[in-house]
């Protein structure tokens, strides 16, 4: 029986088909390829966080405190929402009027997240004072930071010392943060109230109060005495160390007693804010 040919039998094969020859497989791309992309064509720009500056401050108390305050002078820019504005001319009557920016034209111009509450100023900063200046006479309170460096914190220890009527607020130089307007917005608006030295050494200047009249109690969780059993009616500098490691050596060999803040809870896990405003309350209580 004869055999029928195949499908393909007569058809010629390779090129003379009519179709290209299968190409041989490529090598695989080596782990570290990566396609070329045209860098001319534009990128999608991002937006990122402006930084913080001393210049500008925003939130209510803070921008209010610091137009009352003279010893900032005229503001270099202040804007307001439509409704701040007005609030504004009828708290400064003799305030130039603000520039008049939505809400969200006046976040463009602030760090990322800050709740500016519909009005912001670029103010010049604050000068510090003398020491000696601040100290002299000598009476009431006085705050001493050491190496506390958390604006927020910082900010809130001013608002406490508002709060509580101390003479002032004493830092470091080098280990403490810059007036930016988050530390304002944390003060709401103690900073133009509460005036504040800065100084080298804080050791050195705890001699120099002692010799204008001021007693120095720092605070310290293994001291043997309360707070309340320290402090008598003296002048008195009341001196906070930073969370975590407190008081400097140094610092604490250069105060004259050292005492803790009772806390029959069992639960000592004050921060520096907290502890400063208990420190202040003590400190202001009516004492022989």
């Amino acid at each position: 029986m004869a055999r029928h040919p195949g499908r393909n039998a007569g058809k010629p094969q390779g090129a003379a088909s009519g179709k290209p020859d299968r190409k041989p497989d490529r090598k695989p791309a080596p782990k570290d390829w990566a396609p070329t992309t045209d860098r001319s064509a534009p990128r999608p720009q991002r937006r990122t966080a402006a930084p913080a500056s001393a210049d500008w401050l925003w939130g209510w108390h803070a921008v209010t405190a610091a137009l009352g305050n003279p010893m900032r002078g005229a503001p270099r820019r202040l804007v307001a929402t439509a409704e701040r504005a007005h609030e504004l001319a009828t708290r400064f009557p003799d305030l130039p009027s603000p520039e008049i920016l939505e809400a969200a034209d006046i976040t463009r111009l602030l760090p990322t997240g800050a709740a500016h509450q519909g009005v912001a100023i670029s103010a010049a900063p604050i000068e510090p004072y003398a020491l000696a200046d601040l100290a002299r006479p000598a009476h009431g309170v006085l705050v001493m930071l050491d190496q506390v460096t958390d604006p927020q914190n910082v900010g809130a220890v001013f608002r406490s010392a508002a709060a509580f009527g101390a003479r002032g607020v004493i830092l470091q130089d080098r280990h403490a943060p810059p007036f930016t307007g988050a530390l304002a917005k944390a003060a709401a608006g103690a900073l133009d109230v509460t005036p504040h030295a800065r100084v080298v050494n804080l050791a050195r200047a705890l001699d120099e109060l002692e010799g204008l009249g001021w007693r120095a109690v720092g605070l310290a969780g293994d001291a043997a005495d309360g707070l309340d059993a320290v402090l008598d009616a003296r002048p008195v500098v009341l001196v906070v160390g930073s969370e975590g490691e407190g008081l400097r050596r140094l610092v604490s060999e250069h105060c004259n007693a050292l005492a803790r803040i009772p806390m029959p809870g069992g639960f000592e896990s004050l921060n520096v804010a907290a502890a400063a405003a208990i420190a202040l309350y003590e400190a202001t209580r009516p004492r022989r």
